[in-house]
């Protein structure tokens, strides 16, 4: 009987010790780093989407700001990062931001004739926090496009091929068959 209760007492103060263990961490607190990697384009077509005749944007200029959703307060905002000749960037963050909403906004685009950001694309969120059950610490915001400022003649037809029939006041009144 001693030994039963013996074995009990010992099981329940490895359990505590377990639970206590789990509750407060064990060891150093880690600190969270995320790696943010994104693409921006050149909207070609003027449709808000890209379409195969997208260009990716080499130079183009984005910034993360994050803030707090209750108080609206900015809780962080990266340095300004160009994109590579892939129209890649990539933001590395320090931090947990769980009670923030944080968005790659777009700044400038270095080409003339595509520098009107895209209404749908013109910032993506990103949620920069290990506490909502999406493991790793590469995030992948939306593309964020500019607009040319007149759609390539070539729009048409790959807007047509894809179905989008309704499209046709932003391309002219001519649908290709």
């Amino acid at each position: 009987m001693a030994k039963t209760s013996a074995i009990a007492f010992l099981s329940f103060v490895i359990c505590i010790s377990s639970s206590l263990n789990f509750a407060y961490g064990a060891g150093p607190a880690k600190q969270d780093k995320f790696i943010i990697v994104g693409k921006v384009y050149c909207d070609t077509c003027r449709v808000e989407f890209e379409t195969k005749l997208s260009e990716p944007i080499n130079g183009a200029v984005v910034k993360l700001e994050c803030k707090n959703r209750t108080t609206g307060a900015t809780t962080f905002q990266s340095p300004e990062a160009s994109t590579s000749p892939s129209g890649e960037y990539k933001i590395e963050v320090t931090g947990d931001y769980e009670d923030s909403d944080c968005d790659i906004n777009l700044i400038k685009s270095p080409w003339e004739d595509c520098s009107e950001p895209t209404e749908s694309w013109r910032k993506a969120r990103v949620v920069l926090t290990a506490r909502d059950g999406v493991s790793g610490d590469i995030r992948y915001p939306n593309n964020l496009g500019f607009k040319k400022k007149e759609a390539l003649p070539g729009c048409k037809q790959v807007l047509t091929d894809m179905g989008y029939y309704e499209l046709k006041n932003e391309l002219g009144t001519e649908v290709v068959p």
